[in-house]
């Protein structure tokens, strides 16, 4: 398990790595990856919440990890997240339980950086 700010440098790290050593499809597929999350007709918030429950349910923790720091961007209540994992478990089962616990210390961890860095600017 790591830290959230661990997870997206090395996400960021190895993205660039890939991007610039990968094919054009692979390019293709990561600017489709991008924008697809973008403000539409539904919005940004409802679309990362999408692809939190669908990635619990396919049980890749990395993209797990990724969606609850895109919505942590987006002022996401706690109690929404949970919420959200009630949907991943209505549709997944039982099977995403694991994934769901580790979703969970991600979010805490987050949670804890950011109350340690409210405190450091003094709000």
């Amino acid at each position: 398990m790591g830290k959230p700010e661990d997870f997206a440098e090395f996400r960021e790290k190895i993205n660039k790595l890939i991007l610039e050593k990968g094919t054009l499809t692979t390019r293709r597929f990561f600017n489709l990856d991008k924008n697809v999350y973008k403000e539409g007709n539904l919005s940004r918030k409802t679309k990362e919440f999408m692809g939190l429950t669908a990635s619990i349910v396919l049980r890749c923790d990395d993209c797990i990890n990724y969606h609850i720091l895109e919505l942590s961007k987006l002022n996401v209540k706690y109690s929404e997240f949970f919420e959200a994992f009630d949907v991943a478990l209505m549709i997944g089962g039982s099977i995403t339980i694991p994934h769901i616990r580790r979703a969970v210390v991600f979010l805490e961890e987050l949670k804890l950086k950011e109350e340690s860095e409210n405190e450091t600017k003094g709000t």
